[in-house]
């Protein structure tokens, strides 16, 4: 058969009628024990799949959870191991969509994805790092590290004060005292979070606040390279930095080696999130660790409770410095 098998050729391979043959593979009541085994291993033998739609049309239901994202990248994939292992030992399956690949950038991207999955396709919604959540949606969402904080629907977030502190403390500690900081996306509420920690630091411990040494870095490899330059270009300049996130971190330590500088005996470097990449770098990364494979964990857990009727949440996780070989002592 070269064309896909459809449930009338199930039927008639197993001498049986559509309807018992939908029965069956719906897991319906009227049909034998022996008769089921047998239309099941003829579906198996035919390679037949029912249509998803077709069966979120006929239940009410389609048993997926959508985990929604603008881009693959480093921070959304470790996501995505918390999710797949949370929804082991559950009836759901996992759907990743990617909704600003096609777009070619990410305004409006949730908006975009949830239209063209939500209500047919899955039955809801984790929706990683959303720029604005939807108003209205025909399913419920929780939103992992949102644009605009803990606000609306069901949310997952780290302790993102909290571990910027953490980070610019070790530093402060080690005997730094002119620290940069490398921010993220301006319109993201963790990137304002973790500089609201770089600041806090530095105020506690009576260093006054220097704009020269805060740039944008924007939690991407390209945006972090000007920054980078900007920071390393400066006549006094800075003896640590603390990055946004890994990605920065890692290619500010690429622009310091470019130009002849050692890490971290002349520069000491601090990212945060600890994605792979953190440990596998050489000099391997000092960062703030956020648990993402739990968040993505936690999200599953919200979100199936919300499916079930229960209350959404906000939940906070917590931040750990995570010391690796890329910070070091001031008088290094």
């Amino acid at each position: 058969m070269n064309r896909r098998p459809t449930i009338t050729d199930v039927a008639l391979a197993a001498g049986v009628s559509v309807a018992t043959v939908s029965k069956a593979i719906n897991g319906r009541d009227g049909v034998s024990a022996a008769t089921l085994a047998h239309v099941l291993g003829v579906v198996a033998e035919l390679g037949y799949e029912s249509s998803l739609v077709a069966t979120s049309m006929r239940r009410g239901q389609t048993n997926v959870i959508g985990v929604l994202v603008a881009e693959f990248e480093p921070f959304a994939l470790q996501l995505l191991r918390g999710v797949s292992a949370a929804l082991q030992d559950t009836p759901y399956d996992v759907l990743a969509y990617a909704g600003s690949v096609s777009a070619g950038d990410h305004l409006g991207w949730e908006r975009r994805s949830l239209s063209r999955l939500g209500g047919t396709l899955i039955d809801g919604a984790i929706l990683v790092t959303p720029t604005a959540m939807p108003t209205q949606s025909s399913i419920p969402l929780v939103a992992v590290d949102p644009h605009t904080g803990p606000d609306g629907p069901a949310t997952v977030s780290v302790e993102n004060v909290t571990g910027a502190r953490a980070a610019m403390e070790y530093l402060l500690s080690l005997g730094h005292r002119r620290i940069a900081h490398l921010r993220g996306r301006t319109d993201l509420e963790s990137a304002h979070q973790r500089e609201r920690g770089y600041r806090e630091a530095l105020t506690a411990a009576g260093i006054a606040y220097d704009p020269a040494l805060v740039v944008d870095g924007g939690y991407r490899t390209a945006a972090s390279t000007a920054g980078a330059r900007a920071l390393l270009d400066l006549a006094d300049r800075p003896t640590a930095v603390f990055a946004a996130n890994d990605l920065s971190a890692i290619e500010m330590m690429r622009v310091a080696t470019e130009r002849g500088l050692r890490i971290p005996a002349d520069l000491s470097v601090v990212g945060f999130d600890d994605i792979p990449e953190a440990a596998s770098h050489t000099p391997q990364l000092t960062t703030v660790r956020q648990p993402l494979a739990e968040m993505g964990s936690t999200a599953v857990n919200v979100l199936l409770e919300m499916l079930s009727g229960g209350e959404a949440e906000h939940i906070r996780m917590p931040a750990e410095l995570i010391v690796r070989g890329s910070t070091a002592s001031a008088s290094a």
